[in-house]
Protein backbone atom coordinates (compact mmCIF):
# COMPACT_ATOMS: atom_id res chain seq x y z
CA UNK A 1 0.00 0.00 0.00
CA UNK A 2 1.52 3.44 -0.66
CA UNK A 3 2.03 6.33 1.70
CA UNK A 4 -1.07 8.38 0.89
CA UNK A 5 -3.58 4.60 0.71
CA UNK A 6 -2.20 4.58 4.60
CA UNK A 7 -3.08 7.59 5.90
CA UNK A 8 -6.20 7.83 4.09
CA UNK A 9 -7.26 4.14 5.30
CA UNK A 10 -6.17 5.69 9.25
CA UNK A 11 -8.41 9.04 8.44
CA UNK A 12 -11.20 6.48 7.46
CA UNK A 13 -11.38 4.12 10.12
CA UNK A 14 -10.50 7.28 12.77
CA UNK A 15 -13.99 8.87 10.53
CA UNK A 16 -15.47 5.88 10.89
CA UNK A 17 -15.25 5.78 14.98
CA UNK A 18 -16.61 9.86 15.13
CA UNK A 19 -19.84 8.31 13.02
CA UNK A 20 -20.21 5.52 15.89
CA UNK A 21 -19.79 7.64 18.35
CA UNK A 22 -21.86 10.19 17.01
CA UNK A 23 -24.47 7.05 16.46
CA UNK A 24 -25.37 7.44 20.01
CA UNK A 25 -27.40 10.45 19.51
CA UNK A 26 -30.56 8.25 18.39
CA UNK A 27 -32.57 11.93 17.54
CA UNK A 28 -29.54 12.10 14.73
CA UNK A 29 -29.02 9.11 13.59
CA UNK A 30 -30.12 9.08 10.09
CA UNK A 31 -28.22 12.53 9.74
CA UNK A 32 -25.17 11.12 10.98
CA UNK A 33 -25.36 7.44 8.69
CA UNK A 34 -25.95 9.86 5.47
CA UNK A 35 -22.87 12.22 6.46
CA UNK A 36 -20.99 8.84 6.88
CA UNK A 37 -22.34 7.54 3.22
CA UNK A 38 -21.63 10.59 1.67
CA UNK A 39 -18.14 11.09 2.84
CA UNK A 40 -16.69 7.99 3.94
CA UNK A 41 -16.47 6.49 0.27
CA UNK A 42 -15.07 10.55 -0.74
CA UNK A 43 -12.17 10.04 2.11
CA UNK A 44 -11.13 6.83 0.82
CA UNK A 45 -11.24 7.91 -2.76
CA UNK A 46 -8.99 10.48 -2.05
CA UNK A 47 -5.89 8.06 -1.87
CA UNK A 48 -6.44 7.54 -5.65
CA UNK A 49 -6.50 10.83 -5.97
CA UNK A 50 -3.02 12.30 -7.10
CA UNK A 51 -1.36 8.87 -6.07
CA UNK A 52 1.55 9.76 -8.26
CA UNK A 53 2.52 12.36 -6.31
CA UNK A 54 4.40 11.97 -3.00
CA UNK A 55 2.90 13.89 0.16
CA UNK A 56 4.57 16.70 1.55
CA UNK A 57 5.55 15.88 5.54
CA UNK A 58 3.36 18.96 6.15
CA UNK A 59 0.23 17.56 4.58
CA UNK A 60 0.95 13.94 6.61
CA UNK A 61 1.26 15.74 9.71
CA UNK A 62 -1.78 18.19 9.04
CA UNK A 63 -3.48 14.76 8.64
CA UNK A 64 -2.55 12.84 11.44
CA UNK A 65 -3.05 15.69 13.43
CA UNK A 66 -6.55 16.09 12.39
CA UNK A 67 -6.99 12.15 12.94
CA UNK A 68 -5.43 12.99 17.08
CA UNK A 69 -8.23 15.04 17.62
CA UNK A 70 -10.97 13.66 16.00
CA UNK A 71 -9.92 10.67 18.51
CA UNK A 72 -10.23 13.05 21.86
CA UNK A 73 -13.46 13.94 21.28
CA UNK A 74 -15.83 12.30 23.89
CA UNK A 75 -18.80 14.59 23.33
CA UNK A 76 -21.46 13.11 20.60
CA UNK A 77 -22.98 15.77 19.25
CA UNK A 78 -19.52 17.35 18.93
CA UNK A 79 -18.69 14.60 16.58
CA UNK A 80 -21.61 15.37 15.02
CA UNK A 81 -20.58 18.43 14.40
CA UNK A 82 -16.97 17.27 13.06
CA UNK A 83 -18.29 15.11 10.44
CA UNK A 84 -18.77 17.02 7.95
CA UNK A 85 -15.70 19.31 8.58
CA UNK A 86 -13.28 16.37 8.96
CA UNK A 87 -13.14 15.65 5.64
CA UNK A 88 -12.53 18.84 3.95
CA UNK A 89 -9.72 19.25 6.23
CA UNK A 90 -8.23 16.12 5.00
CA UNK A 91 -8.86 16.99 1.36
CA UNK A 92 -7.21 20.30 1.83
CA UNK A 93 -4.15 19.14 3.65
CA UNK A 94 -3.85 16.97 0.74
CA UNK A 95 -4.06 19.49 -1.72
CA UNK A 96 -7.00 19.14 -3.21
CA UNK A 97 -10.30 21.21 -2.40
CA UNK A 98 -12.60 20.69 0.22
CA UNK A 99 -15.13 17.54 0.01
Amino acid sequence: MTERADLLESAARAYQALAELAETVEDEWQYVTDLTEAYLPSILALAGADSGRPLSDEAVAAVQEAIVEIGLIADPHRAIDWLSTFPGIVALALGGSEL
